[in-house]
């Protein structure tokens, strides 16, 4: 199946579904977030789709946010966590051994902006799941983890889900 084929599949099933829609954002979220699982999920087009929905059917949008905010922050804690507990050995697995430059590049904008990295690296591709793995490993401290970690999933999941659900709305009034 193609990311396109993926996408209209997974929207189709929260229209269809929609009690469905909270856990499966999650998921997606988590997914996403996740070091090892974002290198392979599609969920960022899959969650866009997903605000769109939202702004065309009436679906709620604040379960739909919070999961999204929630599956993120676990994602990037299990990243942190992973990264606490391997250590720099994490590059030697897959699929993260198949991108060398990912780590180092993670390591390289966490020594730079340190807690604000945890924060803006999520709105950032692949450091997105890299940067709280490299966050673990540097040892920082994991009250301040959180603290960056939750905020950003919850401005994460406001910009990924709202320019659909509610831009979508806005553009309609005024066309």
């Amino acid at each position: 199946m193609s990311l396109d084929q993926i996408t209209q599949a997974t929207i189709a099933f929260i229209q269809a579904h929609e009690a469905w829609g909270i856990p499966l954002v999650l998921v997606l979220a988590f997914g996403e977030s996740l070091a090892f699982i974002s290198l392979l999920l599609p969920a960022t087009v899959i969650l866009i789709g997903v605000g769109f929905l939202i702004g065309e059917s009436g679906i709620a949008f604040w379960p739909l946010w919070l999961a999204a905010a929630v599956g993120a922050a676990l994602g990037d804690w299990l990243s942190f966590w992973i990264g606490t507990r391997l250590g720099s050995r994490v590059a030697h697995y897959w699929p993260l051994s198949r991108y060398p430059d990912l780590i180092p590049r993670g390591h390289q904008f966490f020594e730079r902006w340190g807690v604000a990295g945890v924060f803006f690296g999520r709105f950032f591709g692949p450091l997105r799941a890299s940067v709280p793995l490299v966050a673990g490993i540097c040892a920082m401290p994991p009250l301040t983890f959180q603290i960056a970690n939750i905020a950003s999933a919850l401005v994460w999941a406001t910009g990924i889900l709202a320019p659909g659900a509610f831009g979508l709305k806005w553009l309609q009034q005024w066309m």
